[in-house]
């Protein structure tokens, strides 16, 4: 097995990453335990573990390569699976095969701790920090932390489109010249089933860089789309403008639950998983107000499983803390209740396609190390792409392990079909 892996990163700004520049204090007891759980669970996975103090485990398969055990336990014991990230970011473990090892982790999620102890959850693991909640103020802050990183950034390993969302393949494997003909599959799809046509007044929550804007408008819709990210709108603004379509598309820096007016269909593309549990009944309720009767709203959401998201919907991660704060996946049966219990909608139409969306994250992770000098050119340091590589390999494994979907849903008011 190659030995030939990556040592701990050099850290350009150590203010930056202090929790990943110094190993948390934890108890001696706590690293105990946490070892000993850590080692009960690799033990018995398909995966071939070997530590820097020459022990191995494992029955065999994808190599994980922990350098400092003495590190990565502390921060396991100290911080759950946050102190697994970190330990990455700290260049504390890594693996040849990183998706093959998070895919293994991910289709054992629920059994990693032993359910004796899985009651004890709320003991053991960090909730989620109330600055985190999703008011007006919180969210605008939430989605400046990830959105308005650069725009440069997102467009070294995103396609000419610059769609940040899972696209639809033809057929797999994908390839990268194929990247935005799929993305524009999945676009198209979006707004047949919102039927928008020439004339149709379209209220788009969530701009992203503009994709989905310029395409209902090259359909002769009239177009208002809301985000809170200034990058965002900056660069969505002159790419419409480029396009020549400035007169039938309106980007707006505002939030959903101050959008007025009605339509004939809303769309909303991967944003409700910045919403928030405590926020989803405002947010179905702002689709079902700002729909005419007749209309149609379409949400593209990644989901995950109804009883492991009500087990850890309160626990903070480590994609919360570093990658999207304020998150929180739904489940198909969230969606469901929700609109049943705060609005006039049901879902009409479901359709699940998470097989493309691990083959997206594959595209851009592959294309985000290409161009890592790129990357490194921009001001990122080694923390920060190391942090993303284990991001974009963290979610594509969270899709080629089954644990997560992605799904595009038809909301419609009962007999408007």
């Amino acid at each position: 097995m190659s030995t030939s892996l990556s040592r701990r990163p050099v850290v350009d700004d150590p203010e930056r990453w202090p929790d990943v520049v110094r190993p948390p204090r934890t108890s001696r007891l706590r690293t105990a335990v946490a070892e000993r759980l850590v080692r009960r669970a690799l033990v018995r996975l398909p995966l071939y573990v070997r530590f820097g103090t020459g022990d191995a485990l494992g029955p065999g398969g994808p190599l994980l390569e922990v350098h400092d055990p003495d590190a990565f336990f502390r921060r396991i014991g100290a911080g759950g699976l946050i102190g697994f990230g970190e330990s990455y970011q700290a260049g504390e473990w890594d693996a040849p095969d990183l998706v093959g090892v998070l895919t293994v982790l991910a289709q054992n999620a629920a059994d990693l701790i032993p359910r004796p102890l899985q009651r004890l959850r709320g003991m053991w693991a960090l909730r989620q920090p109330d600055a985190l909640r999703n008011t007006p103020d919180g969210a605008r802050a939430n989605i400046r932390r990830h959105y308005d990183l650069s725009n440069e950034l997102f467009a070294l390993f995103l396609d000419e489109t610059m769609t940040y969302s899972s696209a639809v393949f033809r057929g797999f494997p994908a390839e990268w010249p194929l990247l935005a003909a799929a993305q524009q599959r999945k676009i198209d799809r979006l707004l047949d089933l919102a039927a928008v046509r020439e004339g149709t007044r379209l209220l788009e929550i969530g701009t992203g860089w503009g994709e989905l804007a310029i395409r209902a408008a090259q359909r002769g819709a009239r177009v208002t789309t809301l985000t809170l990210s200034a990058e965002q709108r900056a660069l969505a603004n002159e790419r419409i403008r480029a396009a020549g379509l400035a007169d039938r598309v309106s980007v707006e820096l505002c939030d959903y639950r101050e959008a007025t007016g009605r339509y004939d269909a809303v769309v909303s593309v991967e944003m409700i998983e910045a919403v928030g549990e405590e926020f989803w009944p405002v947010y179905f309720k702002a689709l079902d107000d700002r729909l005419v009767p007749g209309g149609r709203a379409v949400v593209q959401a990644i989901t995950m499983p109804h009883e492991r998201m009500v087990a850890s919907r309160d626990t903070y991660t480590w994609i919360q803390k570093y990658i999207f704060p304020g998150g929180l996946l739904p489940s198909t049966e969230a969606i469901e209740e929700v609109t049943a219990a705060h609005t006039s909608l049901r879902v009409a139409q479901r359709d699940g396609f998470g097989a493309h969306y691990a083959e997206t994250l594959r595209l851009w992770r592959e294309r985000f190390t290409e161009r890592a000098d790129a990357v490194a050119a921009l001001g990122f340091d080694a923390v920060f792409r190391r942090m993303w590589t284990f991001y974009l390999a963290y979610s594509e494994a969270g899709f080629r392990s089954g644990y997560l979907d992605v799904q595009q849903t038809l909301l419609t008011r009962e007999g408007t079909l």
